[in-house]
């Protein structure tokens, strides 16, 4: 998704698609994300995680070269929608796997490692996208992620082992799993913790489909720059995410440190809200350019802290959870992704309205449901018969030394 983003005005030229039909084909991916992580997620906790990745992986390669030959916009928002069905399966069991092996202050931990190992493909991927379309179009961004996910599976392949033993997995069938993912949204602060997660991604994911047009079209910068940009924010993200990860947790609760990351996320759109209204005048890439960086390194103490609080209070089916956290979150960015078009791609205001509105809920989700069940000892007894456990979740002192 990252590599493709400086080709997204290229798009919009090539297929003679408006750019708000062309932010579809973003849409359309994290709708399939979301969705698929609904059925990939209870998959793994049935048949365990290898064999549903290799699956998602080996799909996910054919959707993406499929993408590659699109004829239309309209079948390239389809084959994006089949490519984001797959790759749920990576998303989706990479939150299991951690559950299964991680708890408490260790899994805290080790999601802001996983960040600062999911934050190099951003770092990465734009400047790639950006060379790319140097000597090539944007078919080639798709050529070369084809040649990723084959990579990408033979590493599976060869390197991740099972780590959700038989004796753990689940043998129901679909009642089952509703059942489950019933009790684990009867959990006050477990949903509290998914909606505030949610809203959060979808200011990060309005900053993701809106700036290559705000960057590259208003502002004038080209893919190249643009690229470089999106790199250094996501540089900011890691970088923050890394000090959560390595200072924070284990000295500050960390529903402070997500409530501190919620507020400078809201101080920064607000920023950019203003800035888009013209109150400071008229101003050029510099502030714009590095209100969006705080924004995104915001994200560093948001995002992970919101997965690793909702996920420490699941005793069993972690797959099911991941699940409900991933979907929520793709689905209300596949929400806004589109809206910040709608203005059309002279303005950057729709940008910083989502941006805000977006974090002022996942703020309001955050107070309103989950500090008040912090404070409880454990969760609700709806809850506890579906697997979800207390706010430290279930003790793997093993595995957390």
């Amino acid at each position: 998704m990252d590599m493709y983003l400086p080709a997204l005005p290229e798009v919009t030229r090539a297929l003679a698609a408006p750019a708000a039909t062309v932010q579809l084909t973003l849409t359309a991916c994290l709708a399939g994300m979301a969705l698929g992580q609904l059925v990939v997620g209870p998959m793994s906790d049935r048949w365990g995680r290898r064999r549903p990745l290799l699956s998602g992986l080996a799909v996910y390669v054919v959707a993406t070269a499929l993408c590659a030959v699109a004829p239309t916009v309209e079948l390239l928002v389809a084959f994006r929608l089949a490519q984001g069905l797959a790759g749920a399966a990576a998303i989706v069991i990479a939150r299991a796997v951690v559950r299964d092996l991680y708890d408490g202050v260790a899994m805290a931990r080790f999601f802001s490692t996983l960040m600062l190992i999911s934050g190099v493909a951003p770092v990465v991927a734009p400047l790639i996208g950006g060379q790319i379309l140097r000597v090539t179009d944007w078919r080639g961004v798709f050529v070369v992620l084809t040649v990723v996910g084959v990579a990408l599976g033979a590493v599976v392949w060869a390197r991740l082992p099972e780590t959700l033993p038989e004796a753990e997995r689940h043998a129901g069938g679909v009642r089952d799993t509703l059942h489950a993912m019933r009790g684990l949204l009867a959990d006050r602060a477990f949903t509290g913790y998914m909606l505030a997660g949610g809203f959060a991604f979808a200011s990060l994911f309005a900053y993701i489909a809106a700036s290559p047009f705000v960057i590259q079209e208003i502002y004038g910068a080209s893919p190249q720059t643009f690229s470089l940009l999106f790199g250094l924010n996501s540089i900011g993200l890691v970088v923050v995410g890394q000090v959560n990860g390595k200072i924070l947790v284990g000295r500050v609760r960390l529903d402070r440190v997500l409530g501190l990351g919620l507020l400078i996320v809201i101080a920064a759109a607000t920023a950019l809200l203003l800035m888009s209204l013209g109150v400071f005048g008229e101003v050029g890439l510099v502030p714009v350019a590095a209100a969006l960086f705080v924004l995104m390194s915001a994200m560093g103490l948001s995002l992970p802290n919101t997965q690793a609080l909702a996920l420490m209070r699941v005793r069993t089916s972690a797959g099911s959870a991941s699940a409900l956290l991933g979907t929520s979150s793709f689905l209300i960015g596949a929400v806004a992704s589109p809206l910040v078009g709608i203005a059309g791609e002279d303005t950057a205001l729709p940008m910083a309205v989502v941006q805000l509105v977006a974090a002022l809920v996942a703020l309001a989700f955050f107070v309103g449901m989950c500090r008040p069940a912090a404070e409880r000892p454990a969760g609700p007894p709806a809850g506890r018969a579906a697997g979800v456990a207390g706010p430290a979740g279930p003790a793997k002192e093993g595995r957390e030394s």
